[in-house]
């Protein structure tokens, strides 16, 4: 099933590689006009000035294609994790399912879009997040909080927006790594302007593979293999001098298999899937322990998610007088997922269109307008064949549309003070299709109200305060638990309303030439939060807790020009989560983090290190039980979460004007939980053997080495 090999990856990126050469298009037209930004890829970048903190009103983190380079990310998971108010959540140690969650909410109340549009479905952010590539990304923006986005208030956590490197001249670049586990990494991109400045084109295509980890060598994976190739084509083009449309198409595919060690316990992954007979096996373990070499058939065992999604939209940007640009866009968006969960099928279709039309008018020097309307239709129908027979199995397909108007005036009373003020209605219609679900479960219209203000103490300190309302819809039982399909048991839906949620955060930021400091506190609440219970039968449910749950986060970081050559940065971060909340977290998340990033960059060679220290957490606050063994309750897991660090480098050196070599280690000492000694497997008080006792690093020491060609 590894369908996508380096041969493939290398024809689909000829064409656009000897194409003829096209366009320079435009100025790049503004991403996400209505996210304000505040660019900090700054402080690793030696505190250039063109990349510190920006005239603008809401805080706003930008990752540029330095700052994700010097990460060796080849994901935007890797990316953005552990940036500040940033945690990428590894939710199991077989499918490798992962989450963003920004300011401590849960990972489904981020919401991805690409150049300001919403290109992912619902479901889409729970599988193949880790194939979203950052080969072609000029920057990421994440903007953290409720109504952190005028456009997409469903993210009640934040957003996050990639950006798409567009075309200023005729460039092409190849970069080829390789590293243990088998990681193998192939990206290309290809940018063209036109001979009269009107057309830009760029062709950006990535390839990449990680193998399984097993540390305690008893034939069960901890890391999953991941195999994953995108393909996207942007083109820009001026339809006259006062405006161009964009067009982006792209492709991405990603395959995940963990459990059975490859080549060891079972030959392929179609060898594992084919294998399904139904009868599952006496003992899994060697004297029933977990810890101990596995005895049972591959299949029960194995969890395999095959992704294809494809995405594309069209945007329109005119200006239709010296103050006032109109813009009109439209984006789709299409997921299939095809998966097996240790003797479950899971199929799943989700489809996604999105209409907007906005205007931004300068009223005058004191007054800018924002103002317009957008309009979701999504539509998710999913099957099982294991559970057709099960009487008490609810589908989750749904079908979901919501119509929504919005305005922003930015007014400026006085020149130390910006205020923004912004005002979404939406009208919100989520249905089940289910049989059994009879009724719309969701028919509202949900007003969303956001404030920013910007104050100017000095040159150099700045405050800024910022509060929102947003909703959304709890359609997926992914969100919950990702394997929750059983033979047994069945599934069943509760869900009637939206979850709304109110967030407020206050940031002080002192900049200078040589030292950038920004202090953030940020308070969010949820009321109907989505949440895991068991019928009276014991049968899965997916409802919502009757009480408001919340989570409070306070993060400094502190970025320092110590000489022309070398920067420090530095970030501790304290999230705070009410027992409500904690209690629908199925893995326990980061409660305390601190950073530490070195850069010394001279002549033609640059190394970066960082270390990240997590906190101690107890277990037990989130519900963690399990024992090592079998009906054993001497081999009770641990209940505490101990602290831990992960360190990484990366060398990098200029050869030549066109060639760039590096080299580097992650997870430098080998930080895991299983080297640690205690294993993500386990047996829980009924017997149930599952995978998820995850507190702790799970990916090993990796180290790699690259060529970087430029032409």
């Amino acid at each position: 099933m590894r369908i996508f090999s380096p041969l493939y990856l290398a024809l689909a990126t000829i064409y656009p590689l000897v194409s003829t050469s096209v366009a320079f298009a435009e100025e790049a037209a503004a991403a996400d006009d209505n996210t304000e930004v505040i660019e900090i890829r700054s402080l690793r970048q030696k505190l250039d000035q063109a990349g510190r903190l920006k005239d603008v009103i809401q805080q706003t983190e930008v990752l540029d294609a330095i700052t994700i380079e010097n990460k060796n990310a080849l994901s935007l998971t890797a990316a953005i994790n552990n940036e500040p108010g940033v945690n990428v959540s590894n939710e199991c140690s077989m499918c490798g399912v992962k989450r963003i969650m920004l300011n401590g909410m849960k990972g489904e109340h981020t919401t991805i879009l690409v150049d300001g549009l919403p290109t992912h479905t619902l479901i889409s952010g729970f599988y193949a997040v880790d194939a979203i590539a950052t080969t072609g990304v000029d920057r990421i923006e994440v903007a953290r909080g409720a109504g952190a986005s005028l456009i997409a208030p469903e993210a009640i956590g934040g957003t996050v927006n990639i950006i798409t490197k567009e075309a200023y001249e005729n460039t092409a670049s190849f970069d080829i790594a390789k590293g243990s586990h088998d990681f193998t990494a192939m990206k290309a991109m290809a940018t063209g302007i036109s001979d009269d400045g009107k057309t830009g084109m760029t062709f950006i295509g990535q390839y990449d593979k990680q193998d399984q980890e097993d540390h305690d060598d008893n034939g069960v994976s901890e890391a999953p293999f991941i195999e994953n190739f995108s393909f996207t084509s942007f083109i820009t083009q001026d339809i006259s001098d006062s405006s161009n449309v964009q067009i982006r198409i792209s492709k991405v595919k990603s395959e995940i298999f963990g459990g059975p060690i490859l080549g060891g316990q079972v030959d392929s992954i179609g060898a594992a899937l084919a294998g399904y007979d139904k009868q599952a096996s006496e003992h899994l373990f060697e004297d029933d322990d977990v810890r101990k070499q596995y005895l049972g058939k591959p299949w029960e065992t194995t969890e395999w998610i095959d992704t294809s999604r494809d995405e594309a939209y069209v945007k329109y940007l005119t200006e239709v007088s010296d103050y006032t640009v109109a813009e009109f866009a439209v984006s789709y968006a299409n997921h299939l997922q095809d998966s097996f969960y240790e003797g479950i099928d899971y199929q799943a279709e989700d489809t996604m269109w999105y209409a907007r039309a906005k205007i931004d008018m300068e009223l005058s020097d004191k007054h800018f307008i924002t103002f317009g309307a957008d309009t979701r239709h999504e539509e998710m129908r999913s099957s099982t064949e294991a559970l057709e027979a099960v009487a008490a199995y609810q589908s989750d397909g749904f079908d979901y549309e919501t119509t929504g108007i919005f305005f922003q005036d930015t007014w400026t009373p006085l020149e130390v003070l910006e205020v923004a003020i912004a005002l979404r209605i939406d009208q919100i219609t989520a249905d089940f299709v289910d049989p059994e679900k009879v009724g719309t479960e969701v028919e509202e219209t949900f007003i969303a109200p956001r404030l920013d203000l910007r104050y100017f103490h000095t040159d150099e300190l700045t405050s800024r305060f910022s509060t929102g309302r947003g909703y959304r819809a709890p359609l997926s039982f992914f969100e919950t638990d990702h394997g929750i399909l059983d033979t047994e048991l069945g599934y069943q839906i509760d869900i009637n309303s939206l979850e709304e949620s109110l967030s407020a955060s206050y940031s002080l930021s002192y900049d200078t030439e040589t030292v950038a400091i920004t202090a953030s506190l940020a308070h969010s609440s949820v009321d109907n939060l989505a949440s895991l219970e068991e019928t009276a039968d014991g049968v899965p449910l997916l409802t919502q807790l009757e009480e408001s749950a919340s989570v409070t986060t306070f993060d400094i970081t502190l970025g320092y020009n110590l000489t022309e050559n070398f920067t420090v940065n530095i970030g501790l971060e304290k999230f705070n989560y009410d027992d409500a909340f904690k209690s629908s977290y199925a893995i326990a998340p980061v409660e305390e983090r601190a950073s530490i990033e070195l850069q010394y960059e001279k002549d033609n060679l640059k190394v970066f290190w960082s270390t990240v220290w997590f906190g101690e957490k107890n277990l037990s606050d989130y519900g963690y039980e399990g024992y090592n063994k079998l009906n054993d309750a001497s081999t009770v897991k641990t209940l505490v979460g101990k602290s831990f660090s992960m360190s990484d480098i990366k060398v990098q050196y200029q050869l030549t004007e066109h060639t760039k070599i590096y080299a580097g280690v992650s997870n430098i000492f080998e930080q895991t939980q299983i080297d640690d000694g205690d294993t993500p497997l386990f047996y829980d008080a009924e017997g149930g053997y599952d995978v998820a006792y995850i507190y702790g690093a799970l990916h090993g020491r990796e180290m790699y080495a690259g060529v970087e060609i430029k032409l």
